[in-house]
């Protein structure tokens, strides 16, 4: 949801930025997005289809989410030198640090998952296991994660009626794109701030 509102915002905002200087935005000029699709393609099986999720053994849901990391991580990495990708990057690189480390899922706060779900469903969930077989996130308490200060442990203030939980790296993730998005192929952070 972060990197959905990031994405919507960069794009109004780089699309406005250039209208108000005359010019005409466009989208970055990716190089290998063929990357993103086989990137989102492990985790659209494990995590979204609804077969191939429930008939998913958590090893293989949690290599597809590994293996989905490293490829987008490496799509990033190959479009380093474009403004806002090394953020992005760090992104990736935080979440899939916090995700190798933790039995290849994303842990999640017991503070968070308190916020996020009554008492009646935490009641039904266990320790150290996936919140269901469409998550991506493992249960775990504070002291039982690695890394515990990437982990999904940050949620939208009460006023915001979507609660799901995101990590400092899904920041970075969502920060990266925004600034990607708003300078475009067109001008860079220099023309946003008034030098060029």
């Amino acid at each position: 949801m972060i990197l959905l509102t990031a994405i919507i915002a960069g794009v109004l905002t780089g699309w406005g930025y250039a209208r108000w200087k005359g010019l005409t935005w466009h989208p970055p000029l990716f190089k290998s997005t063929w990357l993103v699709a086989i990137g989102f393609l492990p985790q659209w099986l494990a995590f979204y289809l609804p077969w191939t999720r429930q008939n998913f053994s958590d090893e293989i849901a949690s290599a597809c989410l590994v293996c989905s990391q490293i490829l987008l991580l490496v799509f990033a990495l190959i479009n380093i030198r474009l403004t806002g990708m090394p953020l992005l990057a760090v992104g990736l690189g935080c979440n899939l640090a916090v995700i190798l480390t933790n039995g290849g899922f994303m842990p999640l706060t017991w503070e968070a998952a308190v916020s996020l779900a009554p008492p009646s469903v935490l009641n039904r969930l266990e320790l150290g296991e996936r919140i269901s077989s469409a998550s991506k996130d493992i249960l775990l308490l504070n002291a039982q994660i690695v890394l515990p200060w990437l982990a999904d442990r940050f949620v939208p203030p009460p006023f915001i009626p979507y609660r799901f939980a995101f990590s400092l790296g899904d920041i970075g993730i969502a920060a990266g794109s925004f600034w990607l998005l708003i300078a475009g192929n067109n001008f860079n952070l220099s023309t946003l701030s008034g030098e060029a």
